[in-house]
């Protein structure tokens, strides 16, 4: 077995097969046992556990999902990989592979496809994501999570800290808000640049996003709702007041009055309003 979390053995198969990291992928391989068997104790993941995993790499963190899943389906954009993640999963029959664009295909039906499993059956994943594509990814999970379990990721740390944000904070804004709304966040573990190759230039965050079975904010339009957070942290700089007025295209007095009644300030910015507010606000407005 080859164990692709040995940097020297990762040098090897990338010699055997001319490998390069492809920046414009955000490859950098996982490199560090320790770290890899956190993230799988961060998941959850059990015997009776399918897991999708985007972006497998080499499969450092593939072979250890495979050891404790009942089920390991890896996503990858890169074809050149195809041929020594073939080799270095031969050992684990519960692995199967698929070179595909994440976020153009259906996870559930591809992952029922590949195990021949009903179209229904729900489904972990845990991964570390291709950092350049991170907020799209994170979208395309929970916008479509009927059958999610958990989303165990690995991202920037500057990406994390924005979706674990609080309110009257600078990293408060639009990814926190759009992923509370779909999805419970939690701080898995820290993660050192030093546990990469190649290293990259920032360090990394695993946390754990645990979608909800129902909406917890109750809002009249969700698709309103989301379009007017975009727009209020779009003009973050402005008032709430202003941004109400203008996106509602209404006459400030009367704005203002609404606002009043949601209690929330009128000279309030964005970031100092919680997704309860958010809500209350443009239910208020709607009503």
């Amino acid at each position: 077995m080859i164990k692709t979390s040995s940097i020297s053995n990762l040098k090897i198969i990338m010699r055997k097969y001319n490998l390069y990291p492809k920046k414009k992928w955000g490859q950098n391989f996982l490199i560090d046992d320790n770290i890899i068997r956190k993230i799988i104790a961060t998941a959850g993941i059990s015997s009776d556990d399918y897991v999708v995993e985007i972006g497998p790499g080499l499969g450092a963190l593939t072979q250890e999902l495979a050891k404790v899943a009942k089920g390991v389906l890896s996503i990858d954009i890169d074809k050149n990989l195809k041929e020594p993640l073939y080799e270095i999963l031969t050992p684990y029959d519960n692995c199967q592979l698929l070179f595909a664009d994440i976020l153009n295909i259906d996870i559930a039906q591809v992952l029922s496809d590949s195990f021949k499993l009903e179209k229904d059956i729900s489904y972990r994943v845990c991964a570390n994501i291709p950092y350049n594509i991170t907020s799209p990814i994170i979208f395309n999970l929970l916008e479509n999570s009927s059958h999610l379990k958990s989303a165990t990721l690995m991202m920037q740390k500057e990406v994390a800290t924005r979706i674990l944000a609080k309110p009257n904070s600078k990293e408060y804004g639009l990814l926190t808000i759009m992923v509370a709304y779909h999805a419970k966040a939690e701080l898995g573990l820290q993660v050192s640049k030093n546990c990469f190759y190649p290293k990259p230039e920032i360090d990394s965050t695993v946390i754990n996003l645990i979608p909800y079975d129902e909406p917890v904010i109750n809002v009249a339009d969700e698709k309103l709702f989301k379009d007017f957070v975009k727009s209020a942290f779009q003009k973050r700089r402005k008032t709430i007041l202003n941004i109400s007025s203008d996106f509602f295209k209404m006459e400030k007095d009367i704005a203002n009055n609404i606002l009043d009644k949601a209690k929330i300030k009128p000279l309030d910015r964005p970031e100092n309003l919680s997704i309860d507010d958010f809500a209350n606000l443009v239910n208020a407005f709607t009503s």
